[in-house]
C-alpha cells in the first residue's frame, strides 16, 4: 500500500503547485517520497545513537529550515495524510534499531506531506510553463531532493 492515495495526490499536486499527474506516475512519485521519508528517519536513528538515546525524537531528524516551512506550507493547504497510512507503510521497509518517540510518530503525516510539496515544488521550479508531470520531470526532481534531502 502507498503512502498516500492517488486522489490525495493528485489534489495535493494541485494546490502546492498547480500540476497535474497522472495515475501511471503516481507510484513513482510516491516510491520517492517514501524513499525520502526513510532517508530522514535513518538520519535520526543516527543521531539519536550520537545523543545516547534509544528513541527517536522529532528534534533527531535532519529538518532544516526550508523543511520546516513546507511543513507549515503543507498544513496550510488543508490536505491530510493518514497517519496509519504512515505507519503501515513503515512495517514494509527493514525495521529501524531505534522506535520513534510518540510526537514524532504523530508528526509523520505533516512531514510526509512537506515532503511532497517540496517534490512539486521541485517540478514547478524545473519547469515553470509545464502543468502535467512527466516521467523527466519526475527524475530529475528525485536527483535534486537525493541532493538537498
Amino acid at each position: 500500500m502507498a503512502i498516500i492515495g492517488f486522489t490525495k495526490l493528485e489534489a495535493l499536486f494541485r494546490k502546492a503547485a498547480s500540476l497535474d499527474i497522472d495515475k501511471g506516475h503516481a507510484k513513482e512519485i510516491t516510491d520517492i517520497i517514501e524513499k525520502k521519508l526513510v532517508d530522514l528517519l535513518i538520519a535520526g536513528e543516527r543521531n539519536a545513537n550520537l545523543n545516547g538515546r534509544d528513541i527517536i525524537w522529532e528534534g533527531d531528524l535532519p529538518i532544516t529550515k526550508g523543511l520546516q516551512e513546507t511543513i507549515i506550507a503543507f498544513k496550510k493547504l488543508e490536505e491530510e495524510i493518514d497517519l496509519q497510512d504512515v505507519l503501515n507503510y513503515l512495517t514494509t521497509i527493514p525495521p529501524l534499531k531505534y522506535p520513534l518517540d510518540a510526537e514524532l510518530e504523530a508528526k509523520l503525516p505533516e512531514i510526509t506531506g512537506a515532503i511532497l510539496v517540496v517534490m512539486a515544488r521541485i517540478m514547478k521550479e524545473i519547469d515553470e510553463e509545464k502543468r502535467r508531470v512527466n516521467h523527466e520531470l519526475i527524475e530529475r526532481s528525485a536527483r535534486i531532493m537525493d541532493l538537498t534531502l
